[in-house]
């Protein structure tokens, strides 16, 4: 996903992740004799710099040079940077398949160093190494489980009156009563189009693979499609969302840095995101108190499902310049330090065990469905190749403008998927 999923949703998104809007920064660590530099880039705002001051504090005499941006400029640029050989040493790496800077599209012609012979690579869950790995190598250093779900500001919720609903009946009220009350229910940011996936893959986990676990892999063996499938369903349940009132006037008009700040001051009740976005409402209104639940999407409160998998890790250009440096910052990232770092700030969940983190109490709800195996993949990380994504993305901001219907957009990414890797 591009999405930290989205994201997939992550996706993103992350994506995540962890991901900015299209702003970016950059920052130029002194510069240092090449041996002892390493060049980094990353979708991680707001989260990698605490990592790089551990990094750096544990090998004095490192400097690391890095700039961070948002998930659709990162995947502009990082495919053009590695084709004319100017990639940093490290940079952040989708798990699967779903995107332009995605674990298998970047392993494929070779752009990736390796992984699989470093400490970590071996205790990765296997759902964690399906979409980490290509041909069987290790190529993506995850550190973070994220899922996607409805961000609630309980201090909005709570002056509205409103809970959070666990039904899909219960959920088109809940959005009726909250733009009765002045306040929107969900602010959504779709001016970034790797938002758009979001809501759709948190309506897909149920309504597709609630009564069929297996649909990717009929999907792989081309015995379904998403056109005559509940992909259908999901869309228009997506659309009954939008006329029922659930976001803010104009979502084609407001980025993913403004929806944000809709959510963190409680102009609206809450996100539609992955968990990645609690670190950053609580960076925007610190008193603020954000849960993640679960977006029902049928009247069985018992079947719903949440989209939850790997979010963005890092990858080590196979050409880099400092080839030792990146190792070591790639198992930094792996080792517990860095991956408490890395996860409570992104208010995500750890890849490997007995790291002793504690995850965020906003997080309670995700962490049971996974223990209770009641998560799917991020959609876009199993899919044969980037482009269905794109498809995806570019489709639903179309059909929010009008330009499109949702019975063209799965045609269409029906179209990208039959065409392969």
């Amino acid at each position: 996903m591009t999405t930290r999923t989205l994201t997939a949703v992550t996706a993103a998104a992350t994506a995540a992740v962890l991901l900015a809007a299209c702003s970016g920064g950059t920052k130029a660590e002194g510069g240092g004799g090449g041996d002892r530099t390493l060049t980094l880039a990353s979708v991680d705002q707001g989260s990698v710099e605490d990592v790089v001051k551990a990094f750096e504090k544990a090998n004095p005499g490192v400097k690391v040079r890095y700039t961070t941006s948002g998930a659709d400029q990162y995947q502009q640029q990082i495919r053009t940077q590695l084709s004319s050989g100017t990639a940093p040493d490290v940079m952040s790496v989708w798990p699967g398949n779903g995107n332009p800077a995605a674990t298998y599209v970047l392993a494929k012609p070779g752009y990736l160093r390796d992984l699989s012979d470093q400490p970590w690579a071996a205790g990765l869950p296997d759902a964690m190494k399906s979409v980490a790995q290509y041909e069987g190598r290790t190529y993506n250093a995850v550190f973070g489980q994220n899922g996607i779900g409805a961000v609630y500001n309980q201090q909005a919720m709570a002056k509205a009156g409103l809970t959070p609903p666990d039904t899909w009946t219960k959920l088109l009220a809940f959005c009726r009563d909250a733009e009765a009350k002045g306040t929107p229910a969900f602010a959504l940011g779709i001016q970034d189009n790797w938002v758009t996936q979001l809501v759709l893959y948190s309506l897909v986990a149920t309504t597709v693979y609630g009564p069929d676990r297996a649909f990717d892999q009929k999907m792989q063996a081309g015995q379904a499609d998403f056109t005559d499938s509940p992909w259908t369903t999901a869309l228009e349940k997506y659309l009954a969302m939008r006329k029922a009132g659930c976001f803010q006037k104009n979502p084609l008009g407001t980025n993913y840095e403004a929806s944000q700040q809709l959510a963190a001051s409680g102009k609206t009740l809450g996100i539609i995101q992955g968990n990645w976005v609690i670190a950053l409402l609580k960076g925007k209104n610190p008193q603020g108190t954000f849960t993640l639940k679960a977006l029902p999407a049928t009247d069985d409160p018992s079947a719903t499902l949440i989209p939850a998998a790997a979010g963005a890790g890092y990858g080590v250009n196979a050409k880099a310049k400092n080839p030792e440096l990146a190792l070591k910052f790639v198992n930094f990232v792996m080792s517990p330090e860095g991956m408490n770092v890395l996860n409570k700030k992104q208010g995500s969940l750890p890849t490997l065990p007995d790291t002793g983190y504690q995850a965020d109490p906003a997080l309670t709800e995700l962490s049971k469905f996974i223990e209770t195996n009641r998560t799917v993949p991020f959609m876009d990380q199993l899919w044969p190749n980037p482009k269905v994504q794109q498809t995806m993305l570019s489709g639903l901001q179309e059909i929010f403008s009008g330009q499109s219907t949702p019975q063209d957009l799965l045609k269409d990414m029906d179209t990208d998927y039959k065409a392969g890797s």
